[in-house]
């Protein structure tokens, strides 16, 4: 398992480093989010070509596959034709002199360890050897489709919100953004404690807990929730919006 580890973190250190080539290429560190998703294919092939596939492993490399395409298309397609996202261009004008060497360690390198860290139960079931499916395989499958089509659903009806909103003063509070500010972090959450339950049972499962643990905590208290409320502080409308709606766990909207 150790040697599993050290090899996707050399694997993804190698392609965090093509990314960061391609950033200064193209002159934007936003690409980040594309290779996001992408970086779980690579090792879903390495551990294809390199490992005996078990039923649960296959199951878990499907789902971990169709979430990684899905996210990397819908950011690639956001990002089409629109200037580098706020927070690196911030990141940009903070760093002045040392903007290369610390997007190299602070947006790729990091985000890599960070990705190898949240894809530990890939390496778990690639480990585990020839394992069948079992009952908590069938609850972790029902709870990543139920997570999986949160995030989807709110990913789209924000991408059709910004894209026919009057004004930037409205505020997207429909659909499952009624019930929750980040129904597509929600959902992503969900996702990967589903994806932890399939792997529980295998030997060393339970090592698989750091994956949405550390996932957990990035959206809610580091690069997801943090930043974009933050973002929004000076905005009315938003204001209003984050007094009567759920910050991230969906729930009816109060008269507050």
């Amino acid at each position: 398992m150790v040697e599993l580890f050290i090899q996707s973190l050399a694997i993804i250190g190698i392609y965090a480093t093509l990314w960061f080539s391609l950033s200064l290429y193209f002159r934007r560190n936003d690409i980040a989010d594309i290779a996001w998703g992408g970086g779980y294919l690579v090792l879903i092939l390495w551990f294809l070509m390199t490992r005996p596939t078990s039923a649960v492993a296959g199951v878990i490399y499907l789902l971990v596959a169709f979430w990684a395409i899905r996210l990397a298309i819908h950011i690639g397609w956001r990002l089409r034709g629109k200037p580098e996202d706020f927070r690196y261009r911030q990141w940009r004008e903070e760093w002045g002199p040392h903007f290369y060497l610390r997007s190299f360690l602070q947006v790729y390198i990091l985000q890599g360890l960070l990705l190898v860290i949240i894809a530990m139960p890939l390496m778990i079931a690639a480990h585990a050897g020839m394992m069948a499916i079992g009952w908590m395989t069938w609850v972790g499958i029902f709870g990543w489709v139920a997570g999986f089509l949160f995030q989807a659903v709110a990913d789209r009806q924000l991408t059709r919100f910004v894209k026919h909103r009057q004004s930037k003063e409205e505020v997207l509070d429909t659909g499952l953004w009624r019930y929750s500010r980040h129904p597509n972090y929600f959902g992503e959450i969900v996702m990967w404690w589903s994806i932890f339950i399939m792997v529980f049972p295998l030997p060393g499962g339970w090592i698989g807990v750091v994956s949405p643990l550390m996932i957990t905590w990035l959206l809610v208290f580091v690069s997801g929730v943090p930043m974009l409320e933050k973002r929004y502080a000076d905005h009315p409308g938003y204001q209003a919006y984050r007094k009567k709606t759920s910050k991230l766990v969906p729930w009816w909207p109060t008269n507050g």
